[in-house]
């Protein structure tokens, strides 16, 4: 039987946010600091199956919609993930497009959704602005339908926060 570890399905965001400050701080590095992010938030969020990074890059050849950038992906935590996503594509491609957070109770409902695990039923992806730069998303995949509430949505924007403040972006 599956017993998780400190990982809560109703996490204390301010304990949490003043934890990952601790962890990144005096680090700038991006692969570093996206590293130790998805290892936390995979490992005291609970309910997660994939917590981790696509970053904006450019496109090899240029798609058929003259997209000149796509998101690659990153540090994670979980099982194998789809390597490359175009913008506007699925959740992570939405959320890069429209630079918002796209919060999605049930992914077999969302039109378009790749899947990358069959195993994830929601999830939550936030963009990474800075400078009104996006750097790409951060993708939260959880088994249970539902997973995320507007609470969750608002305690990792604020962790995210964190990371985008501690991180020298590239």
């Amino acid at each position: 039987m599956f017993t998780p570890s400190a990982a809560s399905l109703t996490p204390d965001y301010p304990t949490l946010r003043a934890q990952i400050a601790s962890i990144l701080e005096g680090e700038r590095d991006l692969t570093a600091n996206a590293a130790q992010f998805s290892a936390f938030i995979y490992d005291t969020i609970g309910d997660l199956n994939w917590a981790g990074f696509y970053l904006v890059r450019p496109v090899k050849t240029v798609g058929k919609n003259g997209d000149t950038h796509e998101l690659l992906v990153g540090p994670f935590q979980g099982k194998v993930a789809c390597a490359r996503i175009a913008f506007g594509r699925g959740v992570c491609g939405t959320s890069a497009s429209e630079r918002r957070t796209v919060l999605v109770p049930d992914v077999h409902a969302f039109p378009g959704h790749i899947a990358c695990d069959s195993a994830s039923n929601s999830e939550i992806v936030m963009p990474i602005i800075k400078n009104g730069q996006l750097y790409g998303v951060f993708d939260i995949d959880s088994p249970s339908l539902n997973r995320f509430s507007l609470d969750d949505q608002a305690g990792l924007e604020s962790l995210l926060a964190v990371f985008v403040e501690a991180t020298d972006l590239v």
